[in-house]
């Protein structure tokens, strides 16, 4: 079983703003949504997320926390599969064009 690494709480802020912004930005894909106010709503959402992402990051160097440990919030990221909304981001194959 995965265990969650231990993160500081503007890391754990970080993680869950990015989560959050790769999930509304895979809902706004053209090549996955079927419905244009199902998109609109995603990209409402998406201002506030990257504005969470940005408090979240700025938190994090105003406290000292200059180093991005990137191991550690890979692994948070794939514990949260970060990779679904990852995955929906894609276009789909350039072949089918």
């Amino acid at each position: 079983m995965l265990r969650m690494p231990a993160l500081t709480r503007a890391e754990a802020d970080v993680v869950d703003a990015y989560v959050a912004v790769l999930a509304s930005l895979a809902r706004v894909n053209p090549a996955r949504q079927d419905e244009t106010y199902g998109a609109l709503r995603a990209a409402q959402a998406l201002v506030s997320q990257a504005t969470a992402l940005r408090d979240a990051l700025a938190l994090m160097f105003q406290r000292g926390e200059t180093t991005v440990h990137s191991s550690t919030l890979v692994r948070a990221l794939l514990i949260l599969d970060a990779e679904k909304s990852i995955d929906r981001l894609s276009v789909g194959n350039q072949a089918a064009i």
